[in-house]
């Protein structure tokens, strides 16, 4: 095995020599110079949002480097990103798809990997205009309205499990009285493996041999997700048996109520794919967020105290929120808008490829180089951001940047025609679960400990978790 992953990586470095004499006429960006065979891996470090962002003050807000044999651009400004996500979108739509999710095919199903081809084309349709569409969710926003999260941590995740699979399946995967251990166990592995620096990403010609065992673990642990959807599927196909089934319109209803010549397999194997993307995506960055969320207003008394405010007047005090009620609360769409700003859920969002060399600004950004947007970065740069590492709501009181892709100082979900598909139920989700939080509890910290001395420090993955978890005592707030 050694012999064979030498005799692959000599050849793979002949061949990539030979490459990079033909490009040899191409004007890559300003980057650090890389060493030879591993390039500029060196200069990540265990936190490479923050590392890039440093790199980026000194060659600028679109850099180049060598991860190993792979061209990575990154970029770090609003207008640069605006070149990746809009005005070039169509030649750096294709995403650079990890070694780790090539793993059941699932490369081939999902949204988020898919190239942009008729198949991903039908996907994006069938979730824009049916499954997550703002009347779809207005339809099913009483099931919503149902669940309160009280605990930062676990509850979250488990508030999430079911907001989304009340939404997408119409059932709670996760009873009341039911452990979300093993669920979230296995979500939190997957986004571990993932966001694991890996050589078969760095070296291609790797790939077949997994020296990591990375993509092995992957397997195993996202293998076990989809029999969970499995059942539920057929669990459904019985149902519709059932004369006078109700055929309400979510994921699972609308995916075989199609009239396409596609098998009821190849239907069935849709739906387990779209609700790992869905599901894996959706638990891990809302209940991410909403922690992010909590910590900074709990360090924060004057925002804590405004909101609850605004929540109390616009609500009462003590009450649920509903989802009509979020238009109506614009310090609380302010407090999310904020912690995006601050701590993006996918701090590089999915890495882009670029299908033909790409002109940018003077620059080319080769053919099959990997395209990073940096959008911590964007959200902490004290040329767009007045006091940047300060936790203030209040500027987006005077401001009409949204997280809808327009803004490219604010895109954690994204933009263009790759923008996550799941922004509109995942922004939903958030102003329901914090705005209950908020609104329903009173929080101190347990053991006495000072909020001041909470730990602010991220740990770098896929998605931008806490280091430490907000653990606090919740006191239920009666109207």
């Amino acid at each position: 095995m050694f012999f064979l992953s030498l005799l692959a990586l000599t050849l793979y470095f002949l061949l990539s020599r030979a490459k990079l004499i033909n490009n040899s006429n191409i004007k890559l960006p300003p980057g650090p110079t890389p060493l030879p065979f591993i390039g500029n891996l060196l200069q990540l470090g265990k936190k490479p949002h923050k590392s890039l962002a440093k790199l980026a003050e000194i060659y600028g807000p679109i850099m180049s480097l060598k991860l190993g044999q792979i061209t990575t651009i990154v970029v770090s400004s609003p207008k640069m990103a605006k070149e990746i996500l809009q005005t070039h979108d169509q030649f750096l739509s294709n995403k650079a798809i990890p070694n780790a999710v090539q793993i059941h095919d699932h490369h081939k199903y999902s949204m988020t990997f898919l190239p942009v081809s008729p198949l991903w084309r039908d996907l994006r349709k069938i979730g824009n205009s049916q499954l997550l569409s703002n009347k779809t969710l207005e339809e099913s926003k009483g099931i919503r309205s149902q669940k309160n999260s009280v605990d930062i941590g676990n509850m979250a995740f488990k508030t999430s499990i079911n907001l989304l699979s009340n939404t997408i399946f119409s059932i709670d995967l996760v009873d009341s009285s039911g452990s979300v251990g093993d669920f979230k166990e296995l979500v939190v592995n997957i986004m571990e493996e993932c966001g694991k620096p890996n050589i078969a990403d760095l070296f291609p010609a790797l790939r077949m041999f997994d020296p990591q065992g990375i993509k092995g673990r992957k397997s195993v642990y996202a293998g076990k997700i989809p029999d969970i959807f499995e059942r539920s599927v057929d669990q459904r196909l019985k149902l519709r048996e059932v004369k006078g089934f109700d055929t309400n319109k979510d994921m699972p209803n609308t995916f075989l109520d199609i009239d396409q010549a596609t098998t009821q397999v190849m239907k069935k194997t849709q739906i387990q794919h779209l609700s790992l993307t869905l599901f894996v995506a959706g638990t891990d960055t809302i209940s991410s967020t909403l922690e992010w969320a909590m910590a900074e207003l709990l360090k924060n008394e004057k925002i804590m105290s405004k909101a609850k405010q605004e929540l109390e007047q616009i609500i009462g005090k003590g009450k649920t929120l509903g989802e009509s009620d979020i238009a109506k609360l614009p310090y609380l769409q302010a407090i999310i808008k904020e912690t995006f700003r601050l701590h993006p859920p996918v701090p590089f969002l999915v890495p882009r490829k670029a299908n033909t060399n790409v002109e940018i600004c003077g620059y080319t950004i080769p053919k099959d180089a990997h395209v990073w947007v940096n959008v911590w970065a964007i959200g902490r740069n004290s040329s767009f951001w007045e006091n940047a590492n300060l936790f203030s709501p209040e500027r987006f009181l005077r401001s009409e940047i949204d997280v809808k892709g327009h803004n490219f100082e604010l895109t954690p979900f994204g933009a263009g025609r790759r923008i996550c598909p799941g922004l509109t139920l995942g922004t939903r989700m958030l102003h329901l679960m914090l705005g209950s939080l908020i609104n329903c509890f009173n929080w101190k910290t347990e053991d006495g400990k000072k909020i001041e001395d909470m730990n602010m420090e991220d740990k770098f993955g896929i998605t931008l978790a806490k280091a430490q978890p907000v653990k606090v005592i919740a006191e239920k707030i009666y109207n």
